[in-house]
């Protein structure tokens, strides 16, 4: 079994600026819950929405960071840090649900337009925008040394372009009196949300389920390893993830004759590090397939 574990470095990650980002994102969260309620504005109800998906990409950097320096036990060997997964999974099936009524309240407006109270929306929409631009700045710095911070960032980013177009459409309902517009932003945020949401609930789901990771062809790693000097044949492999970033791998390796099983194994190893970063690795030398064995007697 390798020993050479690659984790996210969580203790290069700006833990204190990662609370300042989760800070101002979630308190204007709640502001653009208020403001769209005061204003009468779907694209900001819209936007809050977004911004959820920020918050809550924000909590898990903080959560995978945490949980990931509580030690393993006795009944968690693999430790917590499948807690954040189960934690997207929520968040992604909570945010559809929302969506589905933003999409839905859109097409009611569609038919009767509600009077936006434009000035505010405008108001409101801005400051978001500046939350937006300050959280970006804080974790520009750290966004390329941790997967964390560079997801959380780009959460942010999205919701900076949710930002300006409900600027855009207050501007618009200011100038013009259209309030259809406001309806019409909703629906494009909303879509902007649908996608993201999809894709974290299904990579959430194939991790609970214990997939193949995202990126990995199951096929080609095995011709990897067939590949090496000394591999006879390969059964019962199996490859899965504890976290987004954390992959590990079992096999049965059978060897040829005469081939020297540890020195197989750490070529092995090395294969599967440096090709699919690999690094959590537990490999069974066989001399012969056990399970035909077992079979025969």
């Amino acid at each position: 079994m390798s020993g050479n574990h690659d984790h996210v470095d969580a203790s290069s990650t700006p833990v204190s600026r990662l609370w300042l980002a989760f800070f101002l994102t979630g308190s204007f969260m709640i502001a653009e819950i208020v403001g769209s309620y005061v204003t009468g504005s779907l694209a900001l109800l819209s936007d809050a929405m977004h911004m959820a998906t920020d918050t809550f990409a924000l909590a898990l950097a903080l959560i995978a960071i945490y949980l990931g320096r509580r030690a393993a036990d006795l009944f968690r060997t693999y430790g917590y840090s499948r807690f954040e997964i189960l934690a997207a999974a929520i968040n992604a099936l909570l945010l559809l649900i929302v969506a589905f009524y933003i999409l839905y309240e859109a097409y009611i407006r569609i038919a009767e337009p509600a009077e936006v109270q434009s000035v505010g929306m405008l108001v409101v929409a801005f400051i978001g925008l500046v939350v937006n631009l300050i959280s970006m700045r804080l974790l520009t710095g750290k966004k390329d040394e941790s997967l964390n911070v560079k997801g959380a960032y780009l959460e942010v980013w999205a919701d900076m372009l949710g930002s300006i177009g409900v600027i855009a459409g207050a501007i618009i309902i200011y100038l013009t009196g259209w309030q259809l517009v406001d309806s019409i932003i909703a629906i494009g945020i909303g879509f902007m949300v649908f996608p993201r949401t999809w894709i974290l609930l299904k990579e959430c789901i194939n991790i609970l389920l214990e997939g193949v990771p995202v990126g990995i062809d199951l096929a080609e790693l095995k011709q990897s390893i067939l590949s090496v000097q000394g591999v006879a044949e390969i059964h019962d492999l199996h490859v899965w993830s504890l976290t987004k970033s954390e992959h590990s791998l079992t096999a049965h390796v059978v060897m040829n004759p005469a081939t020297d099983g540890e020195n197989l194994r750490r070529k092995i190893e090395q294969v599967l590090q440096e090709q699919y970063h690999l690094h959590h690795t537990t490999l069974q030398m066989e001399q012969e397939n056990c399970a035909r064995a077992e079979a025969i007697h």
